[in-house]
């Protein structure tokens, strides 16, 4: 079934067929995108995870498509109306706004003014009169002058009723017909206006839409990110918006391409179709265009919250270090946690680090003691309210520990969440948060892989585009970070494990019960063992899990049905597959064309040599501790012209957020992010980028902040 589609979607994406196939094949047997990108190259001709990606759900909308046309052409046949012609209209439809124009005549209709005016038989005075002859309307219109008193609704009084009847009919025909509808589309496509004004009496309270109180601009060049906020100020009933091109030239387009001569007979159709448009048609094609540009919207702000995403995930991990983490507040204290190098809890209190003087005191000597007992290796200090206080008071202390700040978006969220519970099920939900931001310094992939990615803070209007694909996209982004990143079989929360690829929430959380009774796995081969983990499991997931055990290879990313290849490698080189991994010169030895195959080529083999070079490495930054400025705690701190490091907490489509250590976060608009012309933001800021700011503007009373990272403001 899915042949025919390989053809479409290899010139679609530029593919070649055949590796397509391979793609689809795989996908059909049960792999995942990332074993699939990892793992088949010689297959799918090196494709990467975005390239397998795309080929799937390019996949998935085809079939979509047809689910759609074959329940069409059941509904057509159900009703007696499927004739040769419009049959083979529907199968060769390329898309479905043609598939819908097609079927919209023959749709089964509510009992509209067109359909009540057909009941009363007046249809062929309807098209008596669009045929435009030069007859008199009020002439003809005599003959369908009826009294019927068993249905007074089936009645027509008089020839006003009669040609009212026969507008309706002429309109709604008009507006079914498909080559009307495409004409019209393509007008509001290329001439449409997208046009925002405020709802009558609210000005004052619609102030945060100010900016498209009066807003026109053409359809085709508005930003995804300005309809959205736009569209939100109408669903909240502060804009009234319109998205249609000039009425004169669609009612005109309509009276060209169908009114014919100037009798009385024309200037009727004339008014039916300037009644078809306001009525019907520009409804309908607005409906179909704001549809559109909102998924346009929605798929923009998706890709930029899904890049987002990913560069947090992929922070720079601290690694396994003893941490002391603080959750700060002014009024309640910092909630302390310590924990081991493996990031289990191994003790908690509160201390006043910005409280009053004896606070401070007791605060400093709870510090210094934990930091010696515990031997501690770094300290992690929440970004949020008092965080900026609390890491000054600790840096006061001298301790000779990196302190750093982390973002604590999304550890409310975490601390009550299941997960959560289910980890400290004794525990207050502030020393969870607290637990949690010291978790995060450690490694941000495995701490934030245990919130909905919608509240780490990333997005751009997230919670106003389509949630079915934002879910699945950035669900899309954790797996691929996770496998990209792999994962330790024996220290692995079930959360982490349930994002490998193979396996999901069940047999992680199989393995997890495994692990717990049988202990620490030995080997990946180990894992068969675990309920319900089947072969094809195992194949999807093993080359992504790292186990350190007698077999080098199951702590590297080489997939287990290639040990025998590399043992072969070894043998030949004279040497054992440690020493193949730990010494260069025995890798020299290695000829890789000698060991080229119908089932393994160079690419697999280049992914080999790498492997065997850096078993198990990590893809992620080395971690680097960032600090602010000192003495800039709040925006009244702050005037213009200063010039002051950050880290960009946001990047959206118009600009990238920074924050500076204040509480708040700055915005350097895409127009000053760089000295040259940015199309993107992320070409050149992601989150968790250090960068260097110099303020430009402010807006105490509003909180604003606005930055510049010009080299010319900054005196460089």
């Amino acid at each position: 079934m899915n042949d025919k589609y390989i053809g479409i979607i290899g010139k679609e994406l530029s593919l070649k067929n055949h590796h397509v196939a391979a793609v689809v094949t795989l996908l059909d047997e049960g792999g995942t995108v990332p074993f699939i990108a990892r793992y088949r190259k010689e297959a799918t001709g090196t494709m990467d995870e975005v390239a397998v990606a795309a080929v799937r759900d390019r996949l998935e909308s085809l079939l979509e498509l047809d689910k759609r046309r074959e329940a069409i052409l059941s509904s057509l046949g159900e009703r007696d109306l499927l004739t040769p012609e419009l049959k083979q209209a529907v199968e060769q439809a390329r898309d479905k706004a043609q598939l819908e124009d097609i079927y919209l005549p023959h749709r089964p209709k509510r009992r509209t003014r067109g359909a009540m005016a057909r009941e009363r038989g007046l249809e062929p005075l309807a098209l008596l009169l669009l045929a435009q002859k030069g007859s008199d309307p009020h002439h003809e219109a005599t003959r369908f002058i009826s009294d019927d008193k068993d249905n007074p609704e089936r009645s027509v009084p008089d020839t006003d009723a009669a040609l009212a009847g026969a507008r309706d009919i002429i309109a709604e025909n008009i507006s079914e017909n498909s080559k009307a509808r495409q004409a019209m589309r393509a007008l509001f496509v290329k001439r449409g206006r997208f046009v925002s004004r405020v709802a009558k009496g609210k000005e004052e309270a619609g102030a945060t839409y100010r900016d498209w109180f009066e807003w026109d601009e053409p359809l085709a060049r508005i930003p995804g990110h300005r309809a959205l906020a736009m569209f939100r100020g109408e669903n909240e009933k502060f804009l009234k918006l319109s998205l249609r091109p000039p009425e004169e030239e669609a009612t005109g387009l309509l009276r060209n391409s169908v009114v014919r001569g100037i009798g009385a007979d024309a200037r009727l159709v004339a008014e039916a179709m300037d009644d078809c448009y306001k009525r019907l048609l520009g409804p309908s094609l607005e409906n179909e265009v704001r549809a559109e540009v909102k998924r346009r919207a929605d798929e923009e702000a998706i890709s930029v919250f899904a890049s987002n995403l990913r560069e947090l995930l992929l922070a720079a991990p601290l690694g396994q270090k003893r941490v002391l983490a603080l959750d700060p507040g002014f009024r309640t204290g910092a909630k302390l946690t310590v924990l081991d190098a493996q990031g289990a809890l191994k003790e908690y209190t509160t201390i006043f680090p910005v409280g009053s003087k004896k606070q401070q005191e007791d605060a400093a000597a709870t510090l210094r003691t934990l930091c010696g007992r515990y031997t501690i290796e770094a300290i992690a200090i929440g970004n949020g309210t008092a965080g900026r206080e609390t890491e000054a008071f600790v840096r006061t202390l001298d301790l000779s520990i990196p302190a750093v700040l982390v973002n604590e978006s999304g550890a409310s969220i975490y601390s009550a969440s299941e997960v959560a519970r289910r980890e400290f099920p004794d525990l207050d939900l502030t020393v969870r948060g607290s637990a949690s931001i010291g978790r995060r310094l450690m490694d941000p992939l495995a701490e934030l892989v245990k919130i909905d990615p919608k509240s780490i803070g990333v997005g751009q209007y997230q919670h106003d585009v389509d949630q079915g694909a934002l879910k699945k996209r950035l669900d899309q982004v954790v797996e691929s970070c996770v496998n990209s990143v792999g994962v330790d079989l024996n220290t692995a929360s079930a959360e982490l494990l349930a994002h490998v690829s193979g396996l999901g929430p069940v047999l992680a959380g199989n393995i997890v019960a495994h692990r717990d009774e049988h202990g620490p796995f030995t080997s990946r081969k180990a894992l068969l063992k675990v309920k319900r983990l089947g072969p094809k499991a195992f194949e999807q997931a093993a080359g992504f899990l790292r186990v350190h055990g007698k077999e080098p290879l199951d702590a590297s990313a080489v997939h287990p049905e290639r040990y025998a290849l590399v043992k072969n490698m070894a043998r030949d080189a004279g040497c054992s597959v440690r020493e193949l991994m730990d010494e260069p010169e025995a890798r020299t030895r290695i000829s890789m064309d000698s060991y080229v195959s119908e089932e393994v080529g160079l690419p697999t083999l280049r992914d080999i040599m790498a492997e065997l070079s850096r078993p198990g490495r990590d893809p992620r930054a080395e971690f680097s501790a960032f600090s602010f400025t000192e003495g800039i705690n709040d925006i009244a701190d702050l005037h213009e012209g200063m010039r002051l490091p950050g880290i960009v907490t946001n990047v959206t489509k118009f600009g990238a957020f920074v924050d500076v250590g204040v509480h708040r976060d700055g915005l350097v608009h895409i127009s000053q992010l760089a000295d040259r012309f940015v199309r993107d933001p992320s070409e050149v800021v992601a989150p968790g980028r250090e960068v260097v700011v110099t303020v430009i503007g402010l807006d105490q009373k509003r909180g604003r902040i606005n930055l510049s990272m010009k080299s010319g403001l900054n005196g460089d």
